[in-house]
């Protein structure tokens, strides 16, 4: 029997979603290769989880995560009928794709850019269209709307390169289409600006945020979604009945309400960005300016190629990602910023390999 001939034909066809190496509880291993934040969230967050773990867990949650969305209501200036929660941003991603595209429809992107992107337009069995970026930092306004998209998704600070486009190229953007526009700001809480004020100017933008890098929670998968009401209203129809349980619904009004606990440790990593960005141009790598908790670096000239630096830095118990799948990233490296003691260990440990070299 061909239990695959049982499947859809786009899934057989398509790779998947790659997500970086998880090493094993217990393992002695320096991780910078997911972006998570090296800070634990502040005491009050714990407090609120440990205080939810009783009976009420055989319970479902409540359905629409009321209580978060009024929560961020208050804390981003919106009003709670325009928050929709993902559990994480990637499921918002998800639900954009159920909510707009339908088969042959097309979704676009800058590219390189988040690699998730393609993979959720295949799901859909939409016509993704990568649109390289323009001047290398610029965002390619008319190549996007070249493309005929309905849906034009653009992560802001951009991963792997970390640059922000100017938030007047998105405005642009905005105005000149009527495909909805999402800005993806997963990283948004280490650059300079944010793409809120944005919102009550155009009524096709569609904004994301993530809990797992600024906001200390990967674990727990929280995601918000900001966004014209009567746009919410329809994701809610393609939404998970249930899609944040009790404690990740606990833990998101507690982080919503102590905003301000986590700006020490944001500080933190802008300025550990600064010290590793320096330290690995002193060792000879290119590192442009990043806007993200991570830095791409690329590797210097020599017999060791990008691939060979990720595999030797991981001999050392040291992970970072490396996208070999890609022939403009081949000899790059992304890095994610860690505590100081993390990123002195990585850079002894690169000095180690160029002794060796």
């Amino acid at each position: 029997m061909n239990l695959l001939a049982q499947v859809r034909p786009c899934v057989v066809a398509m790779d998947g979603y790659a997500p970086g190496e998880q090493p094993r509880d217990g393992q002695p291993i320096i991780k910078l290769n997911t972006n998570e934040n090296p800070f634990g969230p502040p005491q009050p967050v714990i407090e609120a989880l440990h205080a939810a773990i009783n009976d009420a867990l055989r319970l479902y949650p409540e359905p629409s995560s009321r209580e978060v969305r009024q929560a961020a209501a208050a804390a981003f200036g919106l009003d709670a009928d325009q928050v929709v929660v993902g559990n994480g941003s990637d499921d918002l991603l998800t639900l954009l794709m159920r909510t707009f595209i339908a088969v042959g429809d097309g979704v676009a992107a800058p590219d390189p850019s988040y690699t998730l992107y393609p993979v959720l337009t295949q799901l859909q069995e939409g016509l993704f269209h990568a649109v390289p970026w323009q001047n290398q930092l610029d965002l390619p306004i008319e190549g996007l709307l070249a493309s005929g998209a309905k849906l034009i998704l653009i992560a802001r600070p951009n991963a792997p390169t970390g640059h922000a486009v100017p938030l007047e190229q998105v405005a642009q953007l905005c105005a000149a289409t009527t495909a909805i526009v999402v800005l993806d700001e997963a990283y948004v809480d280490f650059a300079d600006d944010n793409g809120l004020p944005l919102m009550a100017r155009y009524e096709n933008l569609v904004i994301t945020r993530s809990f797992s890098k600024s906001l200390s929670l990967a674990g727990l998968r929280i995601g918000l979604g900001f966004l014209p009401t009567v746009l919410a209203q329809q994701m809610h129809k393609v939404r998970d009945s249930y899609n944040l349980d009790r404690l990740a619904q606990v833990a998101a009004v507690a982080v919503l309400r102590h905003l301000d606990l986590f700006q020490p440790t944001i500080q933190a990593i802008r300025t550990e960005r600064r010290y590793l960005t320096s330290g690995l141009r002193q060792r000879g790598f290119q590192v442009p300016e990043s806007q993200a908790n991570f830095v791409l670096a690329t590797v210097p000239a020599g017999r060791r190629g990008g691939r060979d630096w990720c595999n030797d830095l991981k001999n050392l118990n040291i992970l970072v990602r490396y996208f070999g799948h890609d022939p403009r990233l081949s000899d790059k490296l992304r890095i994610t910023i860690a505590t100081h003691a993390d990123g002195l260990r990585l850079l002894e440990a690169i000095d180690l390999l160029m002794e060796n070299n």
